[in-house]
């Protein structure tokens, strides 16, 4: 199929060939353990992008669980060298307890979410700490960089969208200068998990796609969807998109062509509780279940289409709770994914 990116588009057309299908292997890369505290339970991956301060191609991810696998208790965000296999901690804060997600900025500041303390916070490439962002959020799960690529845009805002588990919205502020700094949810209306002790059900999995004017992909874990809000750069105001129950139709506040709005792209068997989501190079999804085991779906954007399922872990536990793909085209594809059964760093080769 063909996605909505035109010819000038970052990201290359949707294609309907099965990334999932073409991994034949399972590397693990490195322990995700914190080498200072012990922290566990691995969640959100994002990857450098540029050497500076950091390296291009480390990945960054936090942990969620603290030394004794309590979970909500982690504080740490880690750095991981994928050629050596060494993980370092870049960061130790008790104001992201319960690190559920992180995003890389193009300066390498690191945005991480304190899923237990309802913050999201940045720290810089020395893992200095440069502010939180409190209200609206009560607790941030999955967050996500969306920029367009400097050959496209110089002067454009440099956004970063992240997911909440407990409001079901989703919110945005800008960390460059050019777009407004202050937080703002424009997404509101997901389902949350309601049932009791700590729950991750909700909007998460945030994925960008720069093309044209950017769309944000968002598992919904409870209706077992994943949605596109198509023309989500021009996301500027409060509750701009609002999912109206059971996660599959939308209520849009504008309507002119380039105002932003809903569409469901995939509902149903075999998504099963996800939360982990990631965009491949080719423009298409790979979700991942926590629930019935630790599954992956491969979904093709551009037609809904459900291309390949791969099991990653046979136990029963969920672990999959990070997926970040690499590469630049179907045939360098990669996928990145971090397992707390195992407290490690994967990642599946062709």
């Amino acid at each position: 199929g063909a996605s909505q990116a035109g010819v000038d588009s970052a990201v290359p057309l949707a294609d309907n060939t099965s990334i999932l299908k073409k991994f034949k292997k399972d590397v693990v890369i490195a322990s995700t353990v914190d080498p200072g505290n012990g922290d566990t339970g691995p969640h959100g991956i994002s990857i450098v992008q540029s050497n500076f301060g950091l390296k291009k191609g480390q990945v960054v991810t936090c942990n969620f669980a603290d030394s004794g696998g309590n979970a909500g208790k982690g504080t740490t965000v880690d750095v991981i060298d994928p050629g050596t296999g060494k993980t370092s901690t870049l960061a130790q804060s008790s104001k992201i307890e319960g690190c559920a997600g992180d995003a890389t900025t193009l300066a390498n500041d690191v945005w991480a979410a304190g899923y237990t303390t309802g913050q999201v916070c940045g720290f810089d490439r020395n893992g200095k700490p440069i502010g939180c962002k409190g209200s609206p959020f009560k607790a941030p799960f999955s967050v996500v960089d969306a920029h367009c690529k400097p050959a496209h845009c110089f002067y454009s805002p440099e956004i970063i969208f992240a997911s909440d588990a407990k409001t079901g919205g989703i919110v945005q502020f800008a960390v460059n200068n050019y777009g407004n700094p202050n937080t703002i949810e424009v997404v509101t209306g997901f389902a949350v998990n309601k049932k009791s002790g700590w729950s991750k059900l909700g909007p998460s999995g945030l994925s960008f796609n720069p093309n044209q004017l950017g769309t944000l992909y968002a598992a919904d874990g409870v209706d077992n969807t994943v949605v596109a809000l198509t023309n989500a750069s021009n996301l500027l105001a409060k509750d701009e998109v609002t999912v109206l129950k059971g996660g599959k139709t939308f209520k849009c506040k504008y309507h002119s062509g380039q105002a932003p709005c809903g569409k469901l792209i995939f509902a149903g068997s075999p998504l099963n509780a996800p939360v982990a989501m990631t965009m491949l190079p080719n423009g298409n999804l790979i979700v991942a279940n926590s629930k019935g085991g630790n599954t992956l779906v491969e979904i093709d954007v551009s037609t809904g289409k459900v291309l390949a399922t791969k099991i990653v872990d046979t136990s029963k536990t969920q672990g999959i709770f990070g997926l970040q793909a690499t590469g630049t085209k179907d045939s360098n594809t990669a996928l990145y994914y971090t397992d707390t059964n195992d407290n490690s760093l994967h990642e599946l080769e062709q």
